[in-house]
């Protein structure tokens, strides 16, 4: 098979995909007689084809998927009027806590925020996929370590926690008892968007 069509094949994958695909799934497609170095120079080659256009081929945590380009929401909104999820202010401290301090119990987060979070906060959390329990901390009541998920990565369209800005760079500190994190220019709310 040439390269053309092994772009071609990798292509129709990724578009009818309900989720992003990894090297090694997209391998399969080859009868894994194609090396994941080629696979990957393959890829690499796609999202160069795709340059310019709508649409664009991106890596996430959970692999390879095709998204509409950023720049291109503000068109695809009128078709899709619903507005994305809005999330309190607590909601949005906690998981940013979350994603830069994990992981971390409860009492970690109610300790920088110096307020109690609610049990319901993190349920709409782990609901939404952005947060698991990944473990429990030795001690008293041995209380859930919480961290962020490959969901939560996707979702924001980031292949790893490095790709988030520093807090230094938004102007935050996560120490206990100090600045609570800002969730929205508003400073009331912030959203995210929906899967």
């Amino acid at each position: 098979m040439n390269t053309r069509d092994a772009k071609r094949v990798l292509e129709t994958a990724l578009i009818c995909a309900h989720q992003p695909l990894t090297v090694r799934e997209l391998r399969q497609l080859f009868d894994d007689v194609v090396s994941a170095d080629t696979v990957r120079m393959l890829l690499d080659g796609l999202a160069q084809d795709w340059q310019g256009r709508g649409v664009e081929l991106v890596c996430v945590a959970s692999g390879w998927r095709f998204q509409s380009r950023p720049e291109m929401r503000v068109h695809l909104d009128r078709l899709y009027p619903d507005k994305p999820a809005r999330y309190s202010r607590a909601t949005m401290e906690t998981l940013s806590i979350v994603a830069y301090r994990q992981p971390v119990t409860r009492g970690d987060i109610e300790d920088i925020r110096g307020v109690t979070v609610s049990t319901q906060i993190v349920r709409q959390l782990e609901e939404r996929g952005w947060i698991e329990v990944i473990g429990h901390r030795e001690g008293p009541g041995r209380p859930a370590l919480y961290a962020t998920t490959r969901q939560f990565l996707d979702d924001l369209g980031l292949k790893s926690l490095d790709q988030l800005p520093s807090l230094e760079a938004i102007g935050i500190n996560l120490m206990a008892d100090t600045n609570p994190v800002p969730s929205g220019p508003d400073g009331a709310s912030s959203s995210l968007p929906e899967a």
